[in-house]
């Protein structure tokens, strides 16, 4: 008995012959697929929905829904005194809370004709790029982590805390400081503090080091990142996508050096990183050498920090003048502005605040269309945004 024959049963083996020369195309229409990611935050800092249409593992359409953090913040600082909004407008961006206070505090001080003392510009300075370097280094771990690397992010959180430490020593609070007065600060820098500060910001420079030589060239990294979510850097701009996003996208528009003049940041030796890709991996190589820029600059700042006070003199109940003013700073996630109305009262009549996520989340829907499901993950990663700072 032949392979092609069974008892009681003939096959004709010209059957065969016939069928393996033949092709059979069978196209399955299972039309798209919708995808809800989340509301959750396991890998975000806060509570997003993304709603996408799936056609196979391709991403046909995404529309990111925000506003489960809605806290009214800019309607709640028009029932506040002017020295009790910074306790709001930390909680914005919760990783760059004492970044957040700066223009706000200075658009307070342009309209009651005030400017606080060169010792107090200064350390507002250093306070501000602290706050810079320990919001993107917990990015520069955690983006390890988007692709499996599990050990940057350990050493993301392992030397954040000590710029932590570094800024709950000067103003008492690790998250929320509420240190910037109207006309200069709470306190003083502490005894020991400026020698503590220099030997953290080496081991924040060696820690970039090792960032650098565990994901920059490793193969898995830049599979997962180059040529990945590439933004045009017009069209970012246009978006109103700002900071290392856009920067990453080769436009070189950094508000510490092309805006209006504030804090020490005129008196400082410092360069602006720039990319010309505009994909995951250059929003992350942007945002590694920032953080290198910022540790030059706070040595810079505790080389030359000037002796003096800390405060101006100011009224003893803060009324600003009527009148109104837009003030906008170089925040860690981008460009973050307010527009104060004031009435001549105790706190401003209007407050419109401009956050640098909400702008940079708003490209989403054209960023992740046509990629594929895992790159979503990595490129939302790569734009690195925090919920506070988008629902407002």
């Amino acid at each position: 008995m032949t392979s092609t024959e069974t008892p009681g049963f003939e096959v004709d083996p010209a059957l065969y012959s016939n069928l393996a020369g033949s092709q059979v195309n069978v196209e399955l229409d299972t039309g798209d697929m919708i995808l809800n990611l989340g509301p959750q935050h396991p890998a975000t800092h806060g509570t997003l929905r993304l709603v996408v249409r799936l056609d196979g593992e391709r991403v046909v359409a995404a529309d990111p829904v925000i506003g489960y953090m809605h806290r009214g913040y800019e309607k709640l600082s028009e029932f506040r005194t002017y020295p009790q909004i910074t306790t709001l407008i930390n909680r914005i961006d919760w990783l760059s809370s004492f970044a957040n206070e700066v223009p706000f505090v200075h658009g307070a001080e342009q309209l009651m004709g005030i400017e606080a003392p060169p010792r107090a510009q200064w350390i507002r300075t250093i306070l501000t790029e602290l706050s810079r370097i320990a919001t993107i280094y917990l990015f520069l771990g955690e983006m390890g982590l988007q692709v499996g690397a599990l050990t940057p992010a350990f050493w993301g959180f392992r030397d954040r805390e000590l710029v932590l430490n570094l800024i709950e020593s000067a103003t008492g609070g690790r998250f929320h400081p509420n240190f910037n007065r109207i006309g200069g600060l709470k306190d003083d820098l502490p005894w020991g503090w400026i020698a503590e500060c220099r030997t953290t910001m080496d081991k924040i420079l060696r820690g970039c080091d090792d960032f650098e030589d565990v994901l920059v060239g490793n193969e898995i990294f830049e599979a997962r990142t180059r040529g990945i979510g590439i933004i045009p850097g017009e069209l970012g701009a246009a978006y109103g996508v700002s900071g290392a996003n856009l920067r990453a996208s080769g436009i070189d528009w950094d508000l510490r050096r092309d805006g209006k003049p504030y804090l020490a940041y005129p008196e400082l030796d410092f360069k602006v990183w720039t990319h010309s890709d505009g994909d995951s991996f250059a929003r992350y190589w942007v945002r590694l050498q920032e953080t290198r820029e910022a540790v030059r600059m706070v040595i810079q700042l505790l080389d030359g920090l000037p002796a003096g006070p800390i405060m101006a003199k100011v009224p003893r109940i803060i009324k600003v003048p009527e009148g109104e003013v837009w003030v906008e700073t170089e925040n860690p996630l981008g460009q973050m502005g307010y527009y104060i109305v004031s009435k001549g009262a105790t706190g401003p009549f209007r407050v419109k605040i401009r956050s640098a996520s909400f702008s940079n989340v708003s490209i989403l829907p054209w960023l992740l269309r046509g990629v594929y499901v895992p790159d979503v993950i990595t490129i939302m990663g790569s734009l690195y945004f925090i919920l506070g700072d988008i629902d407002r």
